[in-house]
């Protein structure tokens, strides 16, 4: 996570050095939804404070590197969560494990999980950097999160496996590392400004994301 802060950083340097006639008009700096730490009650939107964990204030460190860019640069500071994609990141760490029989809930199962797929998180990431409306930040997340055992249940009949034995939580700690804890500790996080702006979600359910991923 520290090695983020310091490519924004880096980057935003780079853009402040240079001229205002070859200055980028915009800056999409994607961080986290561990920015608002966990609840298992709460429900967070783009106007919640931050939370006190560790993650949390990773990911304060990480959007202060990104407000020192150039007030003339439009900035758009994407927190995203849980990126589910066939090729990467928790969702292909979890297939084998279905495709073993070994698939279940993590943790009690009624965390909640801040999900988005991949088409909507790049095509979010595109708008924003195309459409003057999107500035401050954006959650980056479907706007129906639905719990880690409901994730786990859908998973499992989208691929024709049970999904009942329990993944211990050093397990998922030594897949995720430090962002177990948003996993483990569950976070219910709303997509309120894309919708507000009109972002259209091709996946805003778990059950059409998980289809399309498996069978692509």
């Amino acid at each position: 996570m520290k090695s983020r802060i310091k490519v924004t950083s880096k980057v935003v340097d780079l853009i402040n050095d240079l001229q205002p006639d070859t200055r980028p008009s915009v800056l999409v700096s994607a961080t986290a939804v561990g920015y608002y730490g966990t609840s298992e009650t709460r429900v967070f939107d783009e106007r919640s404070p931050s939370g006190n964990d560790y993650l949390a204030q990773v990911c304060k460190e990480w959007e202060a590197s990104a407000l020192k860019v150039n007030k003339d640069v439009r900035l758009v500071r994407v927190r995203i969560g849980v990126v589910l994609g066939k090729d990467g990141g928790a969702l292909a760490k979890m297939i084998p494990l279905f495709m073993m029989f070994a698939g279940g809930p993590i943790g009690t199962g009624k965390q909640w999980f801040s999900w988005i797929h991949l088409d909507d998180i790049v095509n979010l990431i595109y708008e924003a950097l195309l459409n003057p409306a999107y500035e401050g930040v954006i959650n980056g997340t479907a706007p129906n999160p639905v719990t880690l055992g409901e994730m786990c249940q859908n998973l499992g009949n989208a691929m024709g496996r049970p999904s009942w034995l329990p993944v211990p939580d050093f397990a998922l700690k030594a897949v995720l590392g430090e962002g177990a804890i948003v996993v483990l500790e569950g976070q219910k996080v709303l997509p309120t400004r894309a919708k507000e702006l009109g972002f259209s979600f091709k996946f805003p359910y778990i059950k059409d994301a998980l289809k399309a991923i498996l069978s692509s």
